[in-house]
This record gives C-alpha cells, structure tokens and sequence, in this order.
C-alpha cells in the first residue's frame, strides 16, 4: 500500500467553548492536507475533542449534570464550527470512544508489564485548574503561586508513574541527528532550541493517574480498577489509537503503518513538555523506531494588542460569530494571510477587511469578473487558444507557491498566488482590451489577452483551492472548466480553443463599513 500523508492537529479540550486559536490551527492545517490533495496523495486528516478530565468533572457537577452530556454539548459546538469553516478532515478523535479507550488500555497494560510504569508516593502542591502537582520553580517571588494556577491545594496520595528520565538522553539526541541531517524535529526550525532546552531540564518521572477518590472521568488503569490514567496517556494516544493503532499482541498495524508517522500541527505552548517530551518518549517506550518519531509544526498565538487572548481579559474572539458576519472564505483567507506560520500575530477585523477587500474583492474578484465580461462583450465568451506573455510567470510563481506549501509556509505561497493576479490586472490596465476591440489590426492580441486572463484565473482557482475551497470550485465554475483540481493541471494552456466561458457572477462581494 502507498505511504499517505497523516496530518493531525491538536485535540480541542471540551471545557469551553472554541476561539479564534482553535480555528486557525484547523484551517492551517486543512490547507495543507488539501495542498497534498492537490499533489494526489492520499491523506489521512486527524482532528477531534480531549473529553476526558477534572476540569470537565467539574464543570459537570457546577452544571447538575452528568460529565459524558457536558462534553456533548462542547463537542456538537466544535463539530458545527469545524463544519462551517469547511474544514476536510478524514478522521475525528473522540477519547470516550471505545477503539481509544481499548488503544490506551493496552498502552498502559503493556509498559506496565515491561516494568516502565511503577507506584509510588507523591505529596505536594496541587493545581486544581492545571490539574498538576507544582514544584518550587512554579513559585512566585513572593512565595505564593500565582493566579494562573487557580486553586492551590496540599495533597499526599500513591500515584503511578511513567519513567521519563532514563529516556532523556536519548531523545536529545535524536533532536541533534534530526537537525543534522537537516529534517529537524521541529518546525519552524528556531523552536527546535526551545524543545532541547526543556529535554535537558528533565530530572524526574512523569505521574501519570489520579486516584478515583477525587477523578472518576477518565480511561481506567487495566491493571488497578481505583486509578484512571491522567491526559498523557488519554490525549496523546488520541493521534495512533484513531490511526489504527492497537498494542495488543499480534495486532494487525498494516493500515496503520501506511500512515504512521504524522505530521502534528499544535500551538506553541503546548510543545514542551506535552508534545516533544512526554508524546515522544512514551512511543520510544513502545518500541517505535526513531524514523517514526513524528515531526511537529508549532504555530505561534493570535493576540490582541500585543496581548495573549483569554476569555478572563476580555479579549477573545468568537469564530462562529466571525464566520457568520463576514464569511468562512473572509475568514479563512484572513487567518492564513496575516501570520506567518509559527509567529505571533494581533488579531484585527480592520485587518480582516481590508485584506478581504483589497486582495478578494478589488483584485482577484475584480480580474474574475472583468475577464469573463470583456470576454462575452467582445468574443461571445469563446476563446481562441493562443501563446502569452504570462505564461513563464505562472509557471514561476506556482512552482514558488508549491515549494511554500510543501514547507508549510502558507502566508508564503499566498503571497506568490496573490502576486501572480496583481500582475494579471496590470497586464488588464497595459493592454486595455476595450481599446483592442475597437481596432480590427488588433484582432489577435485581444484574444491573447482573453486567453491570457481566463487561463491565468484557472490556474489560481486551483492554487487558491486549499484556501478557499468552495470560492475556487466556484471560478472553476464559471470559466466552465471540468477538470480535476490537480497541482498538474496548473500547467499552462489546458483551456482547449474554442472553449466557452461562463459568465461572471460577482464572487466577492465588498464588505462595506456600515453607514453613519
């Protein structure tokens, strides 16, 4: 079986509802699994919900209600955004599901039986919101814990514990053979320092159940009925147990080897320790070879005004609301074009329009509509196939805008396609086609001109399409063009002569301030 391209992102934690972050990560990630579409591999997108913990156990109990309802009604909203936001993904992770929680049980049995679990004592300082035991280094100057920890509690229990130290050695030096061989482990390739940094600083085990005295909404320890398994070894699992994972003895991982290793697409705090430490010493632990230790694409936060968004500030942004007042191709278009993959950004609706106006509306709409007008004005719609001008330039910006892709620098690539149609409402204003149609001597350069402009369109459509999907299909749409979107069908001349054109619809309409 051919190797497909497994791409995951982060599971959203079913305490609260979606924001601004959660939808970007989505849609960053969605355009890369469709970018791979394009390229005709098979892609497996995973994405879902973490359902599991004592926050939501909480949260339940403060609500009158049973957990397993509360991380429905949180997981229907996740559901519905993803939906409105288009985003294609192949897979969804749910952890109350059965196949997850037989997957977990048999990670848990199996290190256990292997002596890398063990019980032990632990007492200290509690985080009740963090849902950790805090060490010295989490104190203030002070001496108290500051407000990010919520409430702070001494507890003394037995716990289990999954033993981390004894690996550190060797995941550092899988970061170093990583970085040599230039296929760093991490990407961006800056934050690989800051993933080393934290490996170095391991210094003990990681405690990896809570007692059911105090946490009942959780996987179950196979082998102690009083103990369930904390968020390591529940969500972490997620991105193997929803691939076909099964670590029972003499499973069949044929599926699950044709997609393995992925891809991981997650927010930057959530790279060390969860992701670059904990995650990938715990698949070292089950025997998974170095070559398949995944790779992490780490993007940075969308802030305002310089400041992290958070819901107790005030300051966060609804992307369903987003979505429903400007649009899901105003949106998408926004969030991929005002970051630059693993960077921070402020998150601005003047931002959002203007980029919406100025380069949908104004520039590729505007092209759009213009092209497919002059052509019905002037030749019935019907095209003659001829050489161009901007032939050598589309080839030149879509082989920019793959190498973009592939690197997963989106913004990047949009920049390449968005420089391409800037160049094509210019080569509009240099020919003036208005003033061609006028002079029969021209009569062969205003088809080059059409020919020009309506081939030009059908290659951004397809290079648009893991961006704005539906708004691409929609071009290809009205240039009535029928083959598949394909990254070689970007070559130049596919449109045959004599092709039709259909006529133009407005595709993006302006977003106007409203009236004083």
């Amino acid at each position: 079986m051919s190797k497909t391209f497994f791409i995951t992102t982060a599971i959203d934690y079913t305490n609260g509802a979606p924001h601004i972050g959660h939808a970007y990560e989505k849609v960053l990630a969605d355009a890369i699994a469709r970018h791979q579409r394009l390229l005709g591999r098979d892609v497996f997108f995973l994405t879902g919900v973490d359902q599991h913990g004592q926050k939501v156990q909480q949260s339940a109990q403060k609500l009158g209600i049973e957990p397993a309802a509360f991380v429905e009604d949180i997981t229907s909203r996740f559901i519905a955004l993803w939906e409105k936001l288009d985003i294609s993904y192949d897979a969804w992770a749910a952890t109350t599901g059965d196949i997850h929680k037989h997957c977990v049980q048999g990670i848990l049995q199996r290190l256990w039986n292997e002596g890398k679990i063990y019980k032990a004592a632990q007492s200290g300082h509690y985080s009740v919101r963090q849902e950790q035991f805090l060490t010295e280094k989490e104190r203030g100057p002070d001496g108290t814990f500051g407000e990010e920890w919520g409430e702070v509690v001494e507890i003394q229990e037995e716990n289990y514990f999954f033993k981390l130290a004894e690996n550190r050695d060797w995941l550092l030096a899988l970061i170093d053979k990583r970085s040599q061989e230039g296929r760093s482990m991490v990407l961006p390739e800056f934050r690989t320092a800051e993933l080393r940094n934290a490996v170095e600083k391991i210094s003990g085990d990681l405690c990896i159940s809570r007692p059911k005295s105090r946490l009942t909404w959780g996987i179950e320890l196979p082998f102690d009925p009083d103990f369930v398994t904390y968020v390591w070894f529940d969500a972490l699992s997620n991105y193997i147990s929803f691939a076909g994972y099964d670590a029972t003895p003499g499973a069949d991982l044929s599926i699950f080897h044709t997609r393995w290793p992925a891809l991981h697409v997650i927010g930057k705090d959530i790279l060390a320790p969860p992701h670059g430490i904990y995650w990938t010493i715990m698949l070292h632990a089950l025997g998974f070879a170095d070559d398949d230790i995944p790779n992490f694409l780490v993007h940075g936060w969308w802030n305002i005004a310089g400041a992290k968004m958070s819901k107790s500030l005030g300051n966060s942004v609804d992307p369903s609301a987003l979505a429903d007042h400007y649009g899901t191709a105003a949106l998408r278009y926004y969030l991929l074009t005002d970051i630059n993959t693993g960077r921070d950004a402020d998150f601005s609706t003047d931002r959002l329009e203007q980029r919406y106006n100025a380069e949908l509306a104004n520039s590729l709409g505007n092209l759009l509509n213009r092209s497919l007008s002059m052509a019905k004005r002037y030749r019935e719609s019907r095209l003659r196939r001829m050489d161009s001008p901007l032939a050598a330039l589309a080839g030149e910006k879509t082989a920019a805008y793959d190498t973009a892709m592939n690197t997963y620098q989106v913004q990047t690539a949009l920049e390449h396609v968005m420089d391409f149609v800037t160049r094509c409402n210019a080569y509009v204003e240099e020919t003036a086609p208005w003033k061609l149609a006028k002079d029969p001597s021209q009569s062969d350069k205003l088809d080059e001109v059409l020919y020009t402009l309506a081939e030009s369109l059908r290659i951004v459509s397809i290079l648009m399409s893991p961006i704005l999907p539906k708004e691409s299909a929609a071009i290809r749409s009205q240039l009535q063009w029928t083959g598949p979107a394909t990254m070689g069908n970007t070559a130049w001349g596919l449109l045959p002569d004599g092709h039709e054109l259909g006529n133009p619809v407005p595709l993006f309409p302006r977003i106007e301030a409203p009236a004083e």
